[in-house]
């Protein structure tokens, strides 16, 4: 059975192998002839064939960028504005320089000279060795997922609520439609705590409820409108279940509730 984090592997797998074609083809751009001499007479390879397995940079870089964020932003958040800033040009940048040359300069194929040989002080190459630390900040997941410590963390935490819910569905079937519904909110509340050591995000406000983890998360781009659309839902469930005094949750809704809290925990992380 493949597990999430095979999956995971797969995906960034999938990045990483990306990554390198991009690599390869900023490379190609910038240096034609230097790459073919090494192919044709250092590795003694095909090179016509190898320039038929490369992407053209400019259309598929922020196709590659936008996914590698997003993994980045799940499972290495303390990178992540590292990341962004290899790409975007630096707010108040005075003057272009090939230390701080980004890829944005490169996609637009931005050229700095000086003097009057118009001596070339900041181009395209010095976005080679940019874009090859944002490959190694993307691989550096794969270390965060080998972290043992990690991995049994979120182990025995997806254990635990797990127990949990099967009481909540006991209880349900028993007709405790009230304490199913609060045994829900304490397991959101438990992931929502998990979620926020994970991509460390300071929790100021005491007595937090569900909307306001809800808001803090979405906030901090945490997961998207639609899971934010979802949690407001079973928020509202809660609610129905454990501070409306007049009007009792049905089954169908306390089942909901349930089945939300178990998809919400086993698929944002």
């Amino acid at each position: 059975m493949t597990t999430a984090q095979d999956q995971i592997r797969a995906e960034l797998k999938r990045l990483s192998n990306q990554g390198v074609n991009l690599f390869n083809a900023m490379q190609v751009e910038q240096f034609p002839e230097n790459m073919e001499s090494h192919f044709t007479q250092v590795l003694k390879k095909d090179y016509q064939a190898f320039l038929k397995t490369l992407p053209v940079f400019a259309q598929e870089y922020q196709i590659w960028y936008s996914a590698a964020q997003a993994v980045i932003r799940q499972f290495l958040p303390g990178r992540l504005q590292d990341f962004i800033n290899l790409y975007e040009q630096p707010k108040g940048r005075k003057e272009i320089r090939s230390d701080n040359y980004v890829i944005e300069d490169y996609l637009k194929k931005v050229i700095i000279t000086t003097g009057f040989d118009k001596k070339i002080v900041a181009s395209p190459p010095d976005a080679i060795a940019v874009f090859q630390q944002q490959v190694n900040i993307l691989n550096a997941v794969f270390d965060r997922l080998d972290n043992s410590l990690f991995e049994i963390r979120q182990v025995l935490q997806a254990e635990l609520l797990d127990q949990e819910l099967q009481v909540a569905r006991q209880l349900a079937k028993g007709q405790f439609i009230r304490s199913a519904g609060a045994l829900c909110g304490v397991i959101l509340e438990k992931h929502f705590n998990e979620l926020c050591h994970v991509h460390h995000i300071k929790v100021s406000k005491k007595n937090m409820l569900i909307k306001d983890y809800n808001e803090l998360l979405k906030k901090h781009e945490v997961y998207a409108f639609e899971t934010w659309r979802f949690i407001q839902y079973l928020g509202e469930l809660w609610e129905l279940s454990c501070r409306n005094k007049k009007e009792m949750p049905t089954a169908e809704e306390i089942n909901d509730l349930i089945n939300g809290t178990e998809k919400f925990i086993k698929t944002v992380f």
